[in-house]
């Protein structure tokens, strides 16, 4: 795996490649040390070698003595991480984590009382989905044994569950006037990682193996109020105090998640 260190826009994973984006580039935080600490080692677990680029000679040192470092690795978490700024809180905001899916899927976990790995939830092995055409990180079979989380501010899971239904990438007015946001479950982030199945892999705030008990984890469950008739039914009477309909009287994809972290902060 290659790890690129540069002032991008954001950072993510995408076709064997690990672009970091530093908030104040060209200097690494403690907290930036530590989820590259993170990303190597998950990377490492799965048999995979890291090897890091950077066009500025001077930080490349700093960073790799960091690294070598292994105390950076309990940096403690920051209120906010301005790695990414596409959003209207400029940041990611860190008291909560999210998981963001479908009508379709929401009703599956709601039936069941767990979030699925894509592997338990689809019932196919990890190499399948790996080739699938909707895996357009090319992201490795690993990746698809967990439940995966974003910041609780993030648009992002919203993003992917417009792509998943387009079948394309969004555009500017499917992610506004065009704009159905999907269902978000919510977790606290300090109870979250006590997971017993809870990995850090340096890029999403966390990831847990198989699945994710709601009764014993959920601390929200967003539902657009549009949504409201078709999920209703398939609410356990236990988990009917932590569910919260929305309205969606947003102009985009940027004001829905800003409001819906307000609300349920």
């Amino acid at each position: 795996m290659l790890i690129k260190i540069g002032n991008f826009d954001f950072t993510e994973v995408w076709d064997g490649v690990l672009y970091k984006k530093l908030s104040a580039y060209p200097q690494i935080s403690d907290w930036e040390a530590r989820t590259l600490i993170e990303f190597i080692d998950y990377e490492n677990a799965n048999g995979r070698n890291c090897t890091i680029e950077c066009e500025n000679v001077e930080l490349l040192t700093i960073i790799n003595e960091k690294i070598a470092d292994r105390s950076y690795k309990n940096a403690p978490r920051p209120y906010k991480i301005t790695e990414c700024t596409a959003c209207r809180h400029k940041g990611c905001l860190t008291d909560y984590v999210c998981h963001t899916t479908s009508v379709e899927n929401a009703v599956s976990i709601l039936n069941c009382g767990s979030i699925l790995s894509a592997v338990r939830a689809r019932n196919l092995p990890a190499e399948v989905l790996m080739k699938e055409k909707r895996n357009a990180a090319k992201d490795p079979a690993d990746y698809f044994d967990y439940v995966m989380f974003s910041w609780g501010n993030c648009q992002a899971g919203d993003r992917l569950v417009m792509e998943r239904k387009l079948g394309r990438f969004p555009d500017q007015q499917d992610l506004s006037e065009g704009f159905q946001p999907g269902v978000r479950f919510y977790f606290r982030y300090d109870e979250l990682i006590k997971h017993p199945d809870a990995v850090f892999d340096g890029v999403l705030p966390l990831k847990i193996r198989d699945e994710v008990l709601l009764a014993d984890w959920v601390d929200k469950i967003v539902i657009p109020m549009r949504l409201r008739n078709s999920i209703i039914p398939h609410i356990p009477e236990k988990l009917e105090n932590k569910v919260i309909f929305i309205e969606n009287d947003c102009k985009d994809i940027w004001e829905w998640s800003e409001k819906v972290y307000n609300i349920i902060k």
